[in-house]
């Protein structure tokens, strides 16, 4: 796939309603459509359909993507062409959960309803893992297993980025959204930053809630931020 000034021109027109332009971007990246496709073969879906899946998902990243994100399109479109694919699969019942990681998921989040009462605000993820009984890999690799496909995709609202795209391991794609690789790497972090991960990431947490909650500041939470990110790109490169 070309990143240069006339692909994105490309994308540009895509994004105004040509759709000369969108059918020329979906023909030229059928390949890339293809192989992610492939990856989801064998689970009681066609392959043309995951393919078409895959179309959508692609066309909701030619119509999300801005280049002031600072990341190449086909950083950007994997994650959503995958997600779209694994949404339709968990939907549709074919990613299949086991009973205790989903009772342990629903252990936590009502450990949290119950301790974002009892102390009038957000409780930190060590308070939760000390309720439960549970560590903070526990919590993470429950929650990672029972969110929606979108999970790692979120994009964060003051920097627009997911944690997929701060990772920037594709190649490990599959491995992140069944989330082994991923909980085995966060896992490797310290505490505190395995907090601010799981803050960030899997509750969705804005910078300065997180501060608020680790009764740090926004800045420590940001410097934390980037050095658990390198030190997860490092462990899954």
């Amino acid at each position: 796939m070309m990143e240069r000034r006339p692909f994105l021109e490309l994308v540009k027109r895509a994004q105004s309603g040509d759709r000369e332009a969108t059918g020329q971007l979906v023909e030229e990246n059928s390949g890339l459509i293809w192989s992610i496709a492939r990856r989801f073969f064998g689970r009681g879906v066609d392959l043309d359909d995951l393919y078409q899946l895959g179309c959508v998902g692609f066309l909701k990243a030619v119509q999300g993507f801005d280049e002031n994100f600072g990341t190449q399109f086909s950083t950007y479109a994997v994650p959503k062409i995958s997600g779209e694919i694994r949404r339709f699969l968990r939907d549709d019942g074919a990613i299949k959960v086991s009973r205790s990681i989903k009772e342990r998921a629903s252990t936590v989040k009502n450990a949290r309803v119950a301790l974002t009462q009892q102390l009038g605000r957000v409780p930190t993820v060590s308070e939760v893992a000390e309720e439960t009984g549970l560590t903070i890999e526990e919590i993470a690799s429950c929650e990672t297993a029972t969110a929606s496909a979108e999970s790692l995709q979120r994009e964060k609202g003051e920097d627009g980025f997911t944690l997929e795209q701060m990772l920037g391991d594709y190649r490990q794609e599959e491995k992140m959204f069944e989330g082994v690789a991923l909980r085995q790497a966060i896992a490797t972090l310290p505490d505190t930053e395995k907090e601010v991960v799981l803050l960030r990431y899997y509750r969705g947490l804005t910078q300065e809630n997180c501060a608020r909650i680790m009764n740090v500041s926004q800045v420590q939470i940001s410097r934390l931020e980037k050095k658990s990110i390198e030190h997860l790109r490092n462990v899954m490169s």
